[in-house]
């Protein structure tokens, strides 16, 4: 846990269980009461005193005397006590322990507020939520990457299912900003505490608990591929009917990866970056199907999907008979899974200049197949950009980072569902596409897996379709002159 007088702003967030406020009592903060000459109980004075301080004393001093008056009684009485007396005596120092508990409760109470970031009082608190909500909406948008009206959807949902509940200090709805505000804008603690007038423990431990909210219901916002044509399929004659069996796409993320020392062997690529590998699959309407994260940077991707189909516990939609998902130059083609012809040109960087038309069968498909798997690279750059703490390493324990991954997938979907018509960035998605496709294909050059001496069956069917569609393409695109 962080405490509450605040830890340094790189500190990994500790995952507490979901409550009211909780403080640590400083020992060196206690005040140790001077035993009083003669052994008599000390008279319990009022301290009319103003402030917290007074409030301590005096509870410290109350605990002291009810201390005293016990050992007392439980001397004089000794091995002499009689049944009828003992239960009074019992008594006495059972309202004794009471009053040391409303003591330790009054401390708590004090050091709640003294723990508080300055400036900060009840009154304050909530504020800078409610100003936002009434405000402008495009500052609500900037601030919580949603709508007003999805916001509120979210944080009901949660309170409604249990996941989340108000405490003293904290409503469910703030407990919600504090958390997009750190992921959509990848910002430190400390930036949060200020603007909330909330401790550093209490940030961490509410980032945690919305962190597991979204996961908890996250299954919900995962849906398996439709298996009917998509209208951008259907619409299309550069497409149609050559991918009309096509489901979705599927690519892997690289993110930056925070780690200790002992494991970052095994998680740095070949550039030598700390990375941690996603395997990602989505469907035409930028909405993600599936998301495994936590895969070391120096697994090839291709090895990635091979063990998520080996492990049924991984749930992978895997696509029909007669059905495919379009993967890269990374990924084996075989049934089910359609690659692009490797040693051919496959960037859309590529098909630029002066040899920019097509000159063959396999040329014609490889820009085709990238102009419908590019959907997977517009997806990932909507999600940074909505949730930019996915575009650094963030200091938190791996475990945390891995999650991130897929409660920020899960909510690009709800706001996809919920309002993928009006929401700004994903109607003003695609003009960063091209600047996308050309860094994904020189990066693809250096990760290219060697080809297979021996074909598989499954590799026998997956180049057989390729094949039948690359040649119906190419025969239609030289007899008819269709656009490429």
């Amino acid at each position: 846990m962080m405490s509450g007088d605040g830890d340094d702003d790189d500190d990994e967030l500790s995952s507490g269980g979901s409550g009211d406020e909780v403080h640590v009592i400083n020992g060196h903060n206690k005040r140790i009461p001077t035993a009083p000459s003669g052994g008599s109980v000390p008279s319990r004075r009022r301290n009319r005193k103003a402030g917290g301080v007074a409030i301590v004393e005096a509870m410290l001093e109350l605990a002291a005397a009810s201390k005293m008056r016990a050992a007392a009684l439980t001397k004089k009485n000794g091995d002499n006590l009689q049944d009828s007396s003992t239960s009074s005596i019992d008594f006495d120092i059972e309202l004794d322990e009471m009053e040391l508990v409303a003591a330790a409760a009054g401390y708590l109470y004090y050091q709640s507020l003294v723990n508080q970031p300055p400036g900060t009082s009840p009154s304050t608190r909530g504020t800078y939520l409610k100003d936002l909500l009434q405000g402008p909406v495009e500052d609500c948008r900037e601030v919580l990457r949603m709508d007003k009206r999805l916001f509120h959807k979210l944080s009901d949902t949660f309170r409604e299912k249990g996941l989340l509940r108000d405490t003293i200090t904290v409503l469910v709805e703030e407990q919600v900003a504090i958390f997009l505000s750190i992921i959509g804008h990848n910002q430190r603690i400390r930036v949060i505490q200020e603007r909330f007038h909330l401790s550093c423990e209490t940030i961490s431990r509410h980032f945690n608990n919305v962190l597991k909210a979204v996961k908890a219901v996250s299954r919900g916002f995962f849906q398996p591929p439709v298996l009917e044509t998509h209208e951008d399929i259907v619409s299309s004659k550069r497409l149609y009917p050559y991918f009309k069996d096509c489901i979705g796409v599927i690519d892997g993320l690289k993110l930056l990866a925070n780690l200790p020392i002992k494991d970052q062997p095994r998680f740095q690529n070949k550039k030598g970056i700390l990375t941690q590998n996603v395997l990602v699959a989505c469907n035409f309407d930028l909405e993600f199907i599936f998301v495994c994260p936590g895969w070391e940077g120096s697994i090839n991707d291709s090895r990635i999907l091979r063990a998520v189909l080996d492990d049924p516990n991984q749930n992978f939609p895997r696509p029909p008979k007669g059905k495919y998902y379009l993967v890269d130059r990374n990924y084996t083609n075989t049934e089910g899974f359609i690659a692009p012809y490797q040693g051919t040109r496959y960037g859309l960087h590529e098909y630029r200049g002066a040899r920019q038309m097509p000159q063959n069968a396999h040329d014609l498909f490889n820009h085709r197949h990238m102009s419908l798997s590019n959907v997977i690279q517009r997806s990932f750059s909507l999600l940074k950009t909505r949730f930019p703490i996915l575009k650094s390493a963030p200091p938190y324990h791996f475990e945390v980072q891995r999650d991130l991954v897929i409660v920020t997938c899960a909510l690009h979907n709800f706001i996809k569902r919920e309002d993928g018509v009006h929401d700004w960035l994903f109607a003003a998605e695609g003009k960063d596409a091209a600047a996308e496709e050309e860094s994904r294909g020189e990066e693809e050059e250096e990760e290219l897996e060697l080809l297979h001496m021996d074909s598989t069956p499954g590799e026998l069917i997956a180049d057989s379709l390729r094949d039948s569609i690359a040649f119906t393409m190419w025969d239609d695109f030289m007899n008819k002159w269709e656009e490429w």
